[in-house]
């Protein structure tokens, strides 16, 4: 019997995340196949240099605190301050004093000491001698098992762990969303694109096989694998993908709404929304001034824009606390929660997603599944995952947005070449069983002697001849 021990750490110490990949990951683990006599699929953590089998990825539902989440929660706030700090030395008169400003940023630093970097270090003492976590058991692993990491490993400290297991004969198959660090630096924290270019080299030693969420991703990591470590290598790996999938299973029917969206759509004026991270490379300053020239000429569209306070976007949060339409004709939620998120889609006129680079585009499968026409920066990814049922508008021209979004305020008739009425969209159940099935699939195939690449290629046509087919 395989046994695919499907690794979730983050997910696990941080189950209060909900993000794009800590989305998928728990959503590919609840759903994750059940046991029959070929396979079992076994949600795994490695913690402190040990494995464990994972019971539930849910929050403790007990009274005590969990240092964790406070110390992610104390994170956010630090980032948070941070962000208040630079508004606020923009202003008069720490705008015009180098002394006030300097004044300003003393007094933060002790107050941020003593409130958040104190509390942070005392956590982190805490948390290093913790004992083993609840909601997992120890778990022996095999030779012949296959070890899938499945979260956002770059970050982990895990790696000596995995690096044994391999040493016992248990497989590694990485799953990579994207490889935006790489590729689009200047998006990223020089921290991340560090600490990414580490972790990558890691697994292009370490693994057997790659599983990307696109075959847009999917070929670039056989790219980047080829110019690190050369063909031959690349001949001994396998590559493939699986698309994600599309409910809010956080969604609860029986939770509020936010009172301040369900006062936007009391009016009739149509809602073009944007859900992301804010953050530099989902390219909200682009949006704002599309829509800027489209308010200049009459338009009474509203944007909304929906998600959390990323990095790198200190301005266009300002930018957009002091707009004077805000609140008019331009909204901002950065807390909605997934039911709130849910009546969004069910409301708005369409999805505006001007990304520069993704690895797959999450809120657009998302919003189509509900009936919510999309429209999407023209980028190669976003044509694999949209097709004819997206609209599409050029990067290069904000003007191309405002024109899109003028036209259909006016007719009323979304702009793309096919409705929405036959979309359907694989749901986490098919996500997580396509997953596997390619996993093993590619652990069942044995590899090709012959010229580099042309299993690959193989790979390739296949993948194409059956997203023909794809929803």
């Amino acid at each position: 019997m395989t046994r695919l021990l499907v690794e979730c750490t983050y997910v696990f110490e941080h189950p209060n995340a909900n993000s794009g990949i800590q989305r998928v990951v728990r959503n590919v683990i609840q759903q994750l196949p059940a046991k029959d006599a070929q396979r079992e699929c076994i949600p795994v953590v490695m913690i402190d240099g040990a494995l464990f089998e994972v019971k539930s990825l849910a929050p403790l539902k007990t009274p005590k605190i969990n240092l964790t989440s406070l110390r992610v929660k104390l994170e956010q706030w630090a980032n948070l301050f941070w962000l208040r700090h630079r508004t606020l030395e923009r202003r008069r008169p720490f705008s015009e004093s180098k002394f006030a400003r300097r004044v300003l940023y003393v007094l933060c630093r002790l107050a941020a000491f003593a409130c958040l970097s104190l509390p942070m270090r005392v956590l982190d003492r805490l948390l290093k001698g913790k004992p083993v976590p609840e909601r997992c058991v120890p778990l022996q692993h095999r030779a012949g098992d296959h070890l899938v990491l499945l979260d956002s490993s770059w970050h982990a400290n895990f790696f000596p762990l995995a690096e044994q297991l391999k040493r016992d004969g248990v497989g590694i198959v990485s799953v990579i969303y994207d490889l935006i660090p790489l590729t689009h630096p200047q998006f990223c924290d020089a921290g991340l694109v560090k600490v990414f270019n580490e972790w990558f080299d890691w697994i292009a030693r370490t693994a057997d096989g790659y599983v990307a969420i696109s075959t847009t991703i999917r070929d670039q990591v056989r790219d980047e694998m080829l110019r690190r470590v050369g063909p031959q290598q690349v001949q001994q790996r396998w590559f493939d993908y699986f698309y994600l999938g599309s409910e809010l299973d956080l969604s609860d029917a029986r939770a509020e709404v936010d009172s301040g969206l369900l006062q936007m759509f009391k009016t009739p004026e149509p809602v073009f929304l944007m859900v992301s991270t804010i953050e530099p490379r989902k390219n909200h300053a682009y949006l704002l001034d599309a829509f800027e020239r489209a308010w200049a000429a009459g338009s009474t569209a509203r944007l909304c824009i929906a998600g959390k306070i990323g990095w790198k976007c200190d301005a266009l949060v300002e930018r957009i606390r002091e707009h004077p339409e805000l609140n008019r004709r331009l909204f901002m939620f950065n807390t909605l929660s997934d039911r709130s998120l849910e009546h969004a889609y069910s409301h708005a006129t369409a999805l505006v997603f001007p990304s520069y680079v993704e690895g797959f585009g999450l809120p657009l499968v998302e919003a189509m599944q509900r009936g919510l026409p999309a429209m999407a920066s023209d980028i190669p990814v976003f044509r694999e995952i949209g097709g004819d049922y997206m609209a599409y508008f050029d990067l290069a021209e904000p003007q191309s947005l405002t024109d899109l979004v003028t036209d259909m305020e006016r007719s009323g008739v979304f702009p793309a070449a096919l409705g929405l009425a036959q979309w359907r969209w694989l749901s986490w159940r098919e996500a997580s069983t396509q997953l596997v099935e390619r996993i093993e699939r590619n652990l069942e195939t044995p590899m090709t002697k012959s010229e580099p690449g042309l299993e690959f290629e193989q790979q390739r046509q296949q993948a194409e001849s059956q997203h023909a087919n794809c929803p």
